[in-house]
């Protein structure tokens, strides 16, 4: 089968052998490129198949998102419930330290698989995942129905925060460098930055957007971090110590007293088809994983979700 790996900095499609061994076999639809996967292909720490942003078909006719996760269960975070603190790190993720999505199939644990509710379309439910992503930061931040909410950051995470803290009934305002960012929030029910928030979610992975985000931060809010910093970064610290703002990063999605953040992801894209439409810009087929790859990394031509549809 084919499948999008990379070496040397240079994104490829190579010819494996089919997956095989116990798990659920899922004919993939829709792969999205993740900013962690044009970081890994620079930094050339990818060995595998690219790809955790992952929906399909499995074998019995039935359309799957993934939560791309392998834990070890036996770990004291995984015995506690908190999977995505699991030892493993980043060994347990598809498509960093298992082989991902990015190709015609993929072998899954069946805990993996998430039933999509009716109306969602596959080849849009590569979505769940980064929606996962903010479910469960949002969670940990926790903020009041009616609180007012700023999210830094135009990409993908970003605008997944303005349908979930919408979704919340909170009052959001977006911060973008683009203009295609900002319509596409403001689609999304996002109105401009003004004055002080009760929640900063810092959506776009810099030190400027962290500076940014505590100053846009009300006396004693929180800063809400989904994303990942690739190295270390200089924090505001006289600003953030003098009005006692908490940094409340988050890792990946986990499950909590109402189910799984993945399985709620698709519930709120079922509910909100205008999320699909408002964040993925560009389809490529398999073959064409090295355009796609250069499209995704152009932000400024107006690239926010790229996906692949093998």
């Amino acid at each position: 089968m084919r499948a999008v790996r990379a070496s040397d900095g240079i994104v490829r499609i190579e010819s494996i052998p089919s997956p095989v061994g116990p798990g659920v076999k899922v004919r993939v639809s829709s792969a999205g490129i993740c900013g962690s996967d044009l970081h890994l292909v620079e930094a050339n720490a990818v060995g595998v198949t690219l790809g955790h942003e992952v929906s399909g078909i499995t074998e019995n006719g039935t359309p799957v998102a993934l939560e791309p996760l392998a834990p070890c269960g036996s770990c004291e975070p995984c015995i506690d419930g908190e999977y995505n603190l699991c030892q493993l790190g980043g060994g347990m993720i598809f498509g960093i330290g298992i082989d991902g999505g990015m190709a015609d199939e993929v072998l899954v644990p069946e805990r993996t698989l998430v039933k999509l509710p009716a109306g969602v379309d596959v080849a849009n439910a590569s979505l769940v995942e980064p929606l996962a992503v903010v479910i469960h930061a949002i969670r940990r931040a926790n903020p009041g129905p009616r609180a007012r909410v700023a999210v830094v950051g135009g990409g993908t995470i970003g605008l997944c925060a303005v349908a979930v803290a919408k979704a919340r009934g909170c009052d959001v305002a977006l911060v973008a460098r683009h203009d295609h960012q900002r319509e596409a929030g403001a689609r999304l029910g996002a109105d401009e930055a003004t004055g002080h928030f009760d929640l900063v979610i810092e959506a776009a992975g810099s030190e400027t957007a962290l500076t940014e985000a505590v100053a846009l931060a009300k006396p004693g809010a929180q800063v809400a971090i989904p994303g990942v910093y690739w190295g270390p970064v200089t924090m505001p610290g006289l600003d953030m110590c003098l009005r006692q703002v908490s940094l409340c990063p988050s890792t990946i999605y986990g499950r909590h007293a109402g189910g799984r953040d993945i399985d709620n992801a698709a519930a709120l894209l079922g509910e909100t088809p205008e999320i699909a439409d408002s964040i993925i810009t560009h389809r490529f087929p398999l073959d064409a994983a090295v355009e796609a790859f250069e499209a995704a990394a152009d932000r400024a031509a107006g690239a926010i979700k790229v996906i692949l549809q093998p």
